[in-house]
């Protein structure tokens, strides 16, 4: 059994639907959708569809949200769950693919397919764990600074052409093992928003492989918002401090280990 889930917060319906068709064309069984909104519009966008589950919600951020769903999953005994965003979109079976190739490997934990803007230019979502400067400093930095520093962070020397055990994947589109967040947890709901994909994935990669997969993809209307909204930017570095108070700032040794081994895997 596939369950997935959405967390709405007045989602444009254009968005959502594209979303939801997606879904309804794919394995998954249940569509949570977690309504974090300041009114319940969405209930009567969403009513009369079997598979969609609708849930008006206190908004608590992106990751308690997603824990009313897995919750709900877990009881359901449901085996694998997927963690979308309401702006990301497909064509083809990416579900069944991702599924199939997690049957076949039990230690994969989380997998992530190849995500390309609408541009059809390529996202750099597979990171290494981040340290305070690739995460909070590089916005008071000079770019020219940073350049060689993101590429490295962003893997993107690899050409994103080849799987990768990463240990930060993009919460924009995470498809998880039931078993895994049974092991390590859910959504830690101390992070309103932004951290809380690279914290779960770094929890998961101790345990268990956390895949980027290219032989599938989606799209994914990135909308950056805390680059351009300043009550956005302010979340962000309140709850990225949260994450580093939790992790470690300089010192961290299952960040510097994970890292290592990437790399080093990588480039042999």
């Amino acid at each position: 059994m596939i369950t997935a889930s959405v967390v709405a917060f007045h989602a444009r319906h254009d968005e959502l639907g594209r979303l939801i068709d997606c879904v309804m064309r794919s394995p998954i069984d249940v569509l949570y959708v977690i309504d974090n909104s300041t009114n319940d519009e969405l209930r009567d966008f969403v009513n009369g569809n079997l598979r969609i589950r609708y849930i008006y919600s206190l908004n608590q951020g992106y990751g308690a949200g997603h824990n009313i769903a897995i919750r709900k999953s877990m009881e359901a005994k449901a085996d694998y769950h997927v963690v979308l965003n309401p702006d990301i979109y497909w064509d083809g079976d990416v579900i069944g693919e991702i599924a199939s190739f997690v049957n076949q490997h039990d230690d994969i934990g989380q997998v992530m397919p190849k995500v390309f803007y609408p541009d059809g230019q390529l996202q750099y979502l597979c990171k290494l764990c981040p340290s305070p400067i690739d995460l909070i400093f590089k916005r008071f930095l000079p770019v020219k600074w940073m350049k060689k520093r993101m590429a490295k962070f962003q893997l993107e020397f690899t050409d994103y052409s080849i799987p990768m055990n990463v240990p930060y994947l993009s919460g924009c589109f995470m498809f998880f093992r039931i078993d895994a967040l049974k092991k390590v947890g859910l959504f830690d709901e101390r992070f309103f928003m932004y951290p809380e994909d690279i914290d779960l994935t770094r929890r998961i990669h101790k345990y268990y492989k956390t895949m980027f997969y290219p032989a599938v993809s989606i799209v994914h209307a990135h909308a950056a918002a805390s680059r351009t909204n300043k009550k956005m930017l302010r979340i962000h570095i309140v709850n990225m401090i949260k994450y580093f108070n939790k992790w470690g700032w300089i010192f961290d040794s299952e960040r510097r280990a994970f890292n290592k081994r990437l790399l080093s895997e990588l480039n042999h």
